[in-house]
């Protein structure tokens, strides 16, 4: 593997808001390569997204520390975009302007934000909708104004909290298709948390899958598919076998 782009080292963090300390995560260590598209699973409440979290300098460890470039990261970078599983549009904005808002809080000069911003739009195909409210946009769309919103940042690294759970499998299996190309063409590393097994076969060069709470690295399986995905790869026996065992290290 060449130098980690962003790595974790023995990261553990526990929440004390109710009466008994959940401690979430333990020890984990992980390194994640430029270019790399990592998918995290496991089951519900093993700390999947307090991991990711913590990868983004969103939340703090309480022990241990994350890297970024070699050096510790303490707050969130410009060089990191999340996505979260709900898009969080403001409906009194536009689609233009939802997109606009990292760079409006970051001060980028308006010209240059709204070339940006066009650039984003034509990118994930709504340029059409620069001047919808997120109401009138479908579940889909909504999505693919979050990832744009990630986007225009010009981030390195893109972090995915299961943004496609709430989808339907049509649409899911579409905008898996779409990030895969935004991935490739603006030469993104991903590191991205999902429930959906199949999903983190067909996205994934690497699948770490975490124990039951608190979440610990269980298992890591290396996903030797072609890149780029072939029409119907879903439906191999090679990418079945590969979820069958992902399906198996999973324990509840």
């Amino acid at each position: 593997m060449p130098q980690p782009i962003l790595q974790a080292r023995s990261i553990s963090k526990q929440f004390d808001s109710g009466a008994t300390p959940v401690l979430a995560v333990e020890h984990i260590d992980l390194d994640v390569a430029p270019g790399e598209f990592l998918c995290i699973a496991g089951p519900s409440g093993c700390g999947k997204s307090t991991l990711l979290q913590m990868l983004g300098g969103l939340t703090p460890p309480d022990s241990g520390q994350v890297l970024l470039n070699g050096a510790p990261l303490t707050e969130p970078s410009p060089e990191i975009s999340v996505v979260f599983q709900k898009p969080n549009l403001m409906p009194w904005r536009t689609v233009t302007d939802n997109i606009l808002l990292p760079l409006q809080i970051a001060g980028v000069p308006a010209a240059e934000a709204r070339r940006r911003a066009e650039q984003t739009l034509a990118l994930v195909g709504l340029s059409d909708f620069a001047g919808a409210y997120p109401q009138e946009l479908s579940g889909g769309m909504e999505q693919r104004i979050a990832v744009a919103r990630a986007l225009i940042q010009q981030p390195r690294i893109l972090l995915l909290d299961e943004p496609f759970a709430a989808l339907d499998a049509l649409t899911r299996e579409r905008l898996n298709d779409e990030l895969l190309h935004l991935w490739r063409r603006r030469k993104l590393t991903a590191v991205m948390v999902t429930h959906n097994i199949r999903e983190a076969v067909f996205l994934a060069d690497r699948v770490l899958v975490l124990s039951p709470r608190p979440g610990t690295i269980s298992a890591e399986f290396p996903i030797d598919l072609p890149r780029p995905r072939p029409p119907g790869v879903q439906y191999s026996q090679k990418f079945g076998a590969l979820a069958y065992q992902i399906r198996q290290a999973i324990t509840e």
